[in-house]
């Protein structure tokens, strides 16, 4: 089977228009990736409200950081009071920090969920509308090419296929190929029938 893997008609025709779905499919998900990317981009800038507390907090616990190194040298209290400020420092300043880094990391969870499912969700839609089709198609043209190395010289064969033709295709198939069909398969005309059989799996006459 793998063989005579088909991803695309013979005909010209089928096989071009077959080629611009696939691309149109590409570019629609790469289109939804983009728009998946900006999303993340735009909500992840709401971080910078988070950056700022957290600098701000750092700045604090900098400062009483330097207080404390300043007053540890004091002698008999120099000790506690530098413990003092450094604990107050991590209270104030560092909680801040820390307040801000929270809401950093909440904004950047929230910018990869909402880009995942702007991009993702659509993109979803789409390959359940389009793949299951797709995947059909190959695999009936793949099929077809396994068991239809049809010896078109033998009139046999050509009848029977024309009757796969006449019997199993609708009218709106046949059409192109004949407007008689049932009077081509009685009259043993078989060549456009088995066109229009061929062509329903996207494979053309070969002699």
């Amino acid at each position: 089977m793998l063989r005579n893997l088909t991803l695309y008609p013979d005909l010209p025709d089928q096989r071009r228009a077959q080629i611009i779905r696939d691309i149109a499919v590409a570019a629609l998900i790469a289109a939804f990736c983009w728009c998946g990317l900006k999303v993340h981009d735009l909500v992840n800038d709401l971080a910078v409200f988070g950056s700022g507390l957290r600098a701000a907090g750092n700045s604090v616990q900098g400062g009483f950081g330097s207080v404390a190194d300043a007053v540890q040298g004091i002698p008999v209290v120099g000790g506690q009071l530098g413990e003092a400020f450094r604990a107050a420092g991590q209270g104030t300043g560092g909680n801040v920090a820390d307040l801000g880094q929270a809401g950093i990391d909440a904004v950047n969870g929230l910018a990869t969920a909402l880009g995942c499912f702007t991009a993702f969700l659509p993109i979803l839609v789409l390959l359940i509308a389009v793949l299951p089709r797709r995947i059909r198609r190959v695999q009936d043209m793949s099929a077809a090419r396994t068991v239809a190395h049809i010896d078109l010289l033998d009139p046999e064969r050509q009848r029977l296929l024309a009757m796969r033709a006449a019997f199993g295709l609708p009218f709106r198939e046949l059409l192109p190929y004949t407007n008689d069909p049932f009077g081509d398969l009685a009259a043993g005309r078989y060549d456009a029938l088995v066109q229009a059989a061929l062509a329903d799996v996207g494979l053309r006459p070969s002699r």
